[in-house]
């Protein structure tokens, strides 16, 4: 599998891009599309591209790092079952010529990589902020992802990776690497307070088909698109098997204590949280933001921007560490 991704300097992130954007060339010739424009999306653990045609519209094409075939074409099988069931617009794979989900591209170095080609859903990300019937609908749009997983038959082909305790573990291994780049001794200290207590909570929580599914990983405010009022769900590159409360944690992080609730009302319109929801969904939503630094932390282009969130990002987890519900509440730095 290719190492591309794993850079911890600017020039090898460059390097890294170049070659992509080779590879990307190389791969549209697999495709029967009669392209005009490409453009560089982003480079993370995803290299992705938007590729446009004059009659066909526009597509998503992505170079895959760390991730099997069997994991790609799994996503891409999730998201086809999820076109079928639920009246949104959703990424959609494209085949290749020979009919497949997946093309492989060899890279130097005897390094190899898997590529795939999504339809490109058309909206854009709320600018000037979100009006309360937008935030409302993604609490709507959080709870017909769920629903649609509880009614969904994993096959013994299907493989996606697992959010919880394990994964958590392997973030805060990266993020003691790498740590010093935007936190002082102190407050690292305290993540890894906030950690442990998570880790001991997290082993203990009830796990059920009610609570527990398919989720899509990564509904944080930039993977949702509006088009025409209507929240649509973009980038299911993490999607995997984990808590529903967790992947709602992901949308309320970015959002303000009483942009939260309207996403939690949106959500039980449809789907019921449990009676003890809130203290879990602080247990998780504080697993996302440090989840989210662990995956930041080895890019020094994001290295200022992390510095800037951790008067907040501190706020938080000292509340957490105090048992003093935050969510609901706005904090004092």
């Amino acid at each position: 599998m290719s190492g591309l991704f794993m850079m911890a300097s600017e020039n090898e992130i460059e390097q890294a891009i170049s070659q992509s954007k080779l590879s990307a060339l190389k791969v549209l010739q697999h495709y029967n599309l009669d392209w005009e424009h490409i453009r560089f999306i982003q480079f993370s653990d995803t290299c992705t591209f938007q590729i446009d045609t004059s009659k066909e519209g526009s597509f998503l094409l992505r170079i895959h790092s760390g991730m099997s075939e069997e994991e790609i074409i799994s996503e891409i099988d999730w998201l086809e079952y999820l076109n079928k069931k639920i009246d949104i617009a959703i990424p959609q794979g494209i085949l290749d010529r020979n009919g497949f989900k997946t093309l492989r591209i060899d890279l130097e170095d005897g390094y190899y990589s898997y590529a795939s080609l999504m339809r490109w859903v058309e909206g854009t990300n709320a600018s000037g902020g979100l009006a309360d019937e937008q935030i409302f609908k993604e609490g709507i749009l959080l709870a017909q992802l769920h629903k649609t997983s509880q009614e969904f038959e994993l096959t013994p082909n299907f493989v996606r990776p697992n959010w919880g305790e394990q994964s958590f573990r392997r973030a805060m291994n990266r993020l003691n690497k790498y740590y010093d780049r935007f936190l002082t001794d102190v407050e690292f200290q305290l993540y890894q307070l906030a950690a442990e207590r998570i880790l001991s909570w997290i082993t203990r929580h009830q796990r059920d088909s009610r609570n527990y599914g398919l989720i899509h990983g990564d509904l944080h405010q930039g993977n949702i698109v509006f088009h025409n009022g209507e929240p649509r769900p973009i980038d299911f590159g993490r999607c995997g098997f984990g808590y529903y409360l967790y992947d709602i944690a992901h949308t309320i992080l970015g959002l303000h204590p009483l942009q939260r609730e309207l996403v939690i009302n949106g959500y039980e319109t449809i789907m019921r949280l449990e009676a003890d929801w809130l203290p879990a969904l602080e247990s998780f939503t504080v697993m996302v933001m440090i989840e989210n630094y662990c995956h930041h932390a080895p890019d020094p282009r994001e290295t200022e921007g992390l510095k800037e969130e951790q008067p907040y990002a501190q706020a938080i987890i000292r509340n957490y560490l105090k048992g003093k519900p935050f969510l609901f509440k706005t904090l004092e730095l």
